[in-house]
């Protein structure tokens, strides 16, 4: 069976997981990416991710990050900070801001939507890709309001785009172990649903390699991958791109669980590009990976290396700390045999 030009079925999917030849893996799902971007060009953004409180009552099992309210180092950043952290990523050529925060459990939404007009009024030209789905789902039910109109409130504010953070992995049976005051799967997956038909533009993520098993994992990706089908079918953008990363255990209350290997991220990362054929873009994390095997990535299905990303501050609170420049970056992709070009958020 030619792997590279079939629609892989979930249990096949599995058994490339579970036991399949990662150089033919590799080769399978670069040919894919070669077909679909054949003049060699592979992607990046310029951005800074800003966490506007590391205040959250979620308090997830996977998460060094967050802090309670009473907590010495808990933060609320103002906007004299904000401002500034946003110039300095437009000084560098930015045009994009990652925006997300804890699930803080008093700030109004009125405190988001002033940030957001605050943002577009002194940088316009910045993409404003800001609150994961599950961010929406907690200001619905604090607020008592909609999912539908949260969004709508937002993006009359200024949002521009939406995040996939906080899907991990949808499977309610892990979510309810590791993140159980979290969205469920199919409130995250919803969200994402009602911004599309909203005709907004905004991507999926996963994050593997905590507690769930494969066949989870493979039930993450039929997942997203019935719901693009549903979005495509009704004449919405679905989701751009597609971005798998590693559990970083360091300084969580899962710090016993063994960090996923490379070999097997690479593994994941051509099953993706193999099994999503409907989403455009696959990413390479470079932030949990570093550049030499995020670059590596270019060469197993992924035509995105990601953000230089200015800041980061989640995966670093677990231990995990890349930093890199455009000009790294470029030379990177350069080096791997592609032509580097930023792209916006579209």
């Amino acid at each position: 069976m030619n792997i590279a030009a079939t629609r892989l079925t979930p249990r096949q999917a599995l058994e490339l997981l579970a036991s399949g030849d990662l150089p033919r893996l590799g080769k399978a799902a670069n040919e894919i990416t070669e077909q679909r971007y054949p003049n060699k060009v592979r992607t990046y953004q310029v951005e800074r991710n800003i966490n506007y409180t590391n205040i959250c009552t979620s308090g997830c099992k996977f998460c060094a990050f967050f802090r309670k309210e009473t907590s010495p180092d808990a933060y609320v950043l103002d906007d004299e900070t904000l401002l500034r952290k946003v110039a300095e990523t437009a000084a560098l050529g930015g045009r994009q801001i990652l925006i997300q925060g804890g699930l803080h459990p008093s700030l109004p939404l009125d405190w988001y939507e002033e940030k957001l007009r605050l943002l577009k009024e002194h940088f316009p030209e910045v993409n404003i890709h800001g609150f994961s789905p599950s961010e929406i789902v907690h200001f619905a039910d604090t607020f008592g309001i909609s999912e539908q109109e949260v969004l709508e409130r937002l993006r009359a504010a200024g949002l521009g785009s939406l995040p996939g953070g906080g899907a991990e992995i949808l499977s309610d049976r892990v979510r309810k172990i590791v993140s159980p005051k979290k969205a469920s799967a199919d409130r995250w997956l919803n969200v994402c649903r009602l911004w599309q038909k909203m005709d907004g533009h905004g991507s999926a993520t996963m994050m593997f390699g905590s507690i769930e098993t494969i066949e989870e994992q493979v039930e993450h990706l039929v997942l997203i991958r019935d719901f693009q089908d549903e979005m495509l079918d009704c004449g919405a953008a679905g989701f751009s791109a597609f971005i798998p990363w590693t559990f970083q255990p360091k300084n969580t209350q899962l710090d016993t669980v063994i960090k996923t290997s490379t070999w097997r991220y690479l593994r994941l990362l051509a099953v993706c590009r193999m099994f999503l054929d409907n989403v455009p873009t696959i990413q390479s994390s470079w932030v949990t990976q570093g550049l030499t095997i995020g670059t590596l990535g270019l060469s197993f299905g992924a035509n995105d290396l990601g953000s230089i990303m200015i800041e980061e501050n989640v995966v670093a609170a677990a231990g995990t700390v890349f930093r890199s420049t455009e000009e790294e970056f470029c030379n990177s992709i350069r080096n791997a045999g592609y032509v580097p070009q930023r792209r916006n958020a579209r």
